[in-house]
């Protein structure tokens, strides 16, 4: 242990900053509506799901831009940390996991009703957390995250019962970088990596020719900061560019219903034990978030 405050230690809010967990008799505010629950089923995603007041916006830009800075205390923390993890060095995507452990509202938020009530929804069940990320397209030069399945990279759990939030810390808009998505697409069978920040079209060297004729109707999903999409760990999505002159950043919540399984012997994520392939995920790193029958 360091002298850092590892938040992951802490298994519930340690701020003020987001209403407190409810129990299912409150929850009925922070709730999906049915036909946005329908969409997220028919489409693989549903979209402009309020999230974070004005108040809980400033405070995570200023915890994301801390953790940023090359010389901030807490990198040791994260299981992965790229200044840039674009191979164009004329583009920059800084991209992070494990920001959670490292600041008061990037750990709350992961408690929040607003998010956890829908996930729970959406997974129909009890919700843990798998892992977080950073995802900041700097102004005028930010690099593409390219079109992907997030289940691709999580193969070393079991079953696929996976669900992913993605909030906008800043207006995301066609210009600076919103997520595209391909409606539909979870229905299709999991692809091979294709690589996250590189080539943003590469994806398309393994699609068949139904998925291409799929891939044509994708569509951009413009955000205010603030609001949140959720998708489904098959639906395949990607950002372009951000030459803007303002940034674009966003924090993703990615979480699983309780009871999935490890697949492996090794950690399932970089600088954690094993959990034992077989064995439920659930240690320090995979908090409960919410369970709708508590």
């Amino acid at each position: 242990m360091t002298e850092i405050d590892d938040l992951s230690l802490h298994h519930g809010p340690v701020s003020d900053t987001f209403p407190s967990p409810v129990q299912p008799s409150a929850s009925v505010r922070y709730k999906l509506t049915p036909d946005q629950i329908e969409h997220f089923h028919a489409q693989g995603y549903v979209a402009g799901v309020p999230l974070l007041d004005e108040r809980q916006i400033a405070l995570l830009r200023a915890e994301v831009d801390a953790v940023m800075q090359p010389n901030h205390p807490s990198h040791e923390l994260f299981h992965e940390y790229h200044s840039n993890e674009s191979p164009d060095p004329r583009r920059v995507l800084f991209h992070a996991l494990g920001a959670w452990r490292t600041a008061p509202g990037l750990h709350d938020v992961l408690w929040h009703p607003a998010f956890a009530v829908p996930a729970s929804q959406l997974l129909d069940d009890a919700v843990r957390f798998w892992h977080d990320q950073l995802f900041c397209k700097p102004a005028r030069h930010g690099g593409v995250v390219a079109w992907h399945q997030d289940y691709s990279y999580w193969t070393r759990t079991k079953p696929l019962a996976h669900l992913t939030c993605w909030i906008a810390l800043d207006d995301s808009t066609r210009e600076n970088g919103c997520v595209h998505y391909v409606p539909g697409s979870h229905r299709w069978d999991l692809l091979p990596i294709t690589g996250l920040a590189g080539d943003m079209e590469a994806v398309r060297a393994v699609l068949t020719p139904e998925q291409e004729r799929q891939f044509e109707n994708a569509v951009p999903v413009e955000l205010k900061a603030g609001e949140a999409s959720f998708h489904h760990a098959l639906t395949m999505h990607g950002s372009y560019e951000n030459s803007t002159d303002g940034p674009r950043r966003a924090l993703v919540i990615n979480s699983f219903r309780d009871g999935v399984l490890s697949d492996t012997d090794e950690p399932l994520m970089p600088n954690t034990p094993p959990i034992g392939k077989g064995r439920p995920v659930r240690s320090r790193f995979n908090p409960l978030l919410h369970d709708p029958e508590a």
